[in-house]
């Protein structure tokens, strides 16, 4: 046995339960040093989300803090900053929990053979996901490329019950130095008008989410089949903000949705709807482990002949908001107001910059990167080669949401759209008028401008969406 320290390298786990590296690690009594190193991937982090990135930080040094603990701030390359730290204190171990981005797993793979050169025992642990993303297998022992047989595969698999967190973290009389976490300036690529717009809405650290997932399981879940469709109504979780730091154990949000009933089919549809959008998750993470190319390539290789454009002036007016089509506005106007966007103005707003505007998906997938606080590389690629149909279980290209009848359906009073486009309007909400301290200046935009007509009618861009669907040579 041994008494070294162990060093614990947080990243998109920052939270104290349902915390499987971290529970373990209290259970062994040693001292841990909890640590958080600011490396390239999180400098090349886009801007929304690395701001967002370093308030989750924050909160859970905060959370250490009150348990005895404290968290470590490091910057530079992990392997030679977690083996400084090891010098420092004596540890060792190093143990973290594992990411399955492309650039994350390569990194992880570096640092786990250097330390071990340096005989340093490394060790990475399960927690971001339910299950591992390679656990879910088709009968012939491939992966999955369409939903609902995986659904049908991994719903009744047993899912690891949630540990509570720690009492007390056995720290060290000699904690080593930390860097300032205002030094690093995570908010810096995010423009000064965002953030103070973007931070009225931001639900921030582990007990915050634990109380947004309680109330939405008490309120909401029962009618969340259909009012998740809904955007004028509070209909969803909003913990896709909570999971993308970590600030909540997917495996805490299965059970507690879960209940008492071990059947995912019973208790309600509205239930099991929430549980098949866990999955999904789960999904979009097992198809990136698999099929990496996902985050940046067109899945489907035949849709790189497609005549996808480039940037492009109607492009410009779909990230500003002013395409004249009210869901596609209303939705991009409460991405940039608060920094996250209803599911369904997600399908709309990525359907008509793909097919009305025949604009490439990978434009408006960076543009989302670079704007949602809960941006997630899996989910965010797969819902947009969802939305474009050169994607795995894609609907297809050749259904083309009509902007103008969705909003008819799913915001019949106008709710969603008066509470985000102010034009037109004479006492507008300030929801509506956030939009405008959010944008940059430079767009000389105003609540009494005229709303403008659209820059490609919902007819007009099915029609061309549809003959270049039908004159592609693949």
């Amino acid at each position: 046995m041994t008494d070294s320290p162990i060093i614990l390298w947080f990243r998109r786990d920052l939270r104290l339960a349902d915390n499987p590296m971290l529970a373990e690690a209290a259970a062994t009594g040693r001292p841990l040093i909890p640590v958080f190193i600011h490396d390239d991937i999180v400098a090349e982090t886009p801007a929304a989300p690395r701001w967002r990135w370093g308030l989750a930080v924050e909160a859970f040094g905060a959370a250490l803090g009150a348990r005895g603990s404290r968290l470590i701030l490091r910057r530079g390359d992990a392997a030679p900053a977690l083996l400084e730290l090891a010098r420092q204190t004596g540890a060792g171990d190093v143990w973290w929990s594992r990411l399955y981005g492309p650039d994350t797993r390569g990194r992880d793979e570096d640092v786990k053979e250097r330390l071990r050169q340096e005989g340093l025992e490394a060790r990475s642990f399960e927690g971001h996901l339910m299950r591992e993303p390679w656990i879910a297998q088709t009968k012939s022992g491939g992966f999955f490329k369409v939903f609902t047989p995986m659904w049908r595969a991994v719903k009744d698999m047993e899912v690891p019950k949630p540990a509570p967190s720690p009492d007390a973290l056995r720290g060290t009389n000699d904690w080593p130095a930390s860097d300032d976490l205002a030094d690093w300036g995570m908010g810096d690529a995010m423009h000064p008008r965002g953030i103070a717009v973007v931070s009225e809405h931001v639900c921030v650290g582990e007990e915050a989410a634990r109380e947004r997932l309680a109330r939405f399981v008490a309120e909401r879940m029962a009618d969340y089949a259909t009012m998740r469709d809904v955007p004028g109504t509070d209909g969803t979780s909003g913990l896709s903000e909570n999971l993308t730091y970590g600030e909540i154990g997917i495996r805490e949000v299965w059970h507690s949705a879960l209940g008492r009933y071990r059947d995912p089919s019973a208790g309600g549809e509205g239930r099991e709807t929430f549980l098949k959008e866990l999955a999904w998750r789960e999904f979009a993470y097992h198809l990136l482990h698999h099929t990496p190319r996902i985050a940046e390539r067109n899945w489907r290789g035949e849709w790189d002949a497609f005549p996808w454009r480039g940037d492009n002036p109607e492009a410009e007016a779909w990230k500003r908001g002013r395409t004249g089509m009210r869901f596609v506005d209303a939705a991009m106007r409460e991405m940039w107001v608060k920094g996250t966007m209803h599911n369904r103005g997600r399908m709309i707003v990525a359907s008509y910059l793909t097919k009305h505007l025949m604009t490439h998906w990978k434009l408006g997938c960076d543009f989302f990167a670079d704007h949602l606080i809960d941006w997630d590389i899996a989910n965010n690629a797969l819902g947009w080669q969802w939305s474009a149909g050169s994607g795995p279980d894609a609907t297809p290209f050749f259904r083309v949401f009509n902007p103008e009848s969705q909003l008819e359906k799913f915001d019949p009073d106008g709710i969603y759209a008066a509470r985000w486009i102010a034009e037109g309007q004479d006492d507008p909400p300030e929801t509506a008028r956030a939009f405008f301290d959010a944008i940059p200046e430079s767009w000389d935009l105003s609540p009494d401008d005229a709303y403008p007509d659209p820059v490609v009618g919902a007819s007009e861009g099915r029609r061309r969406a549809l003959e270049a669907y039908e004159a592609r040579d693949f």
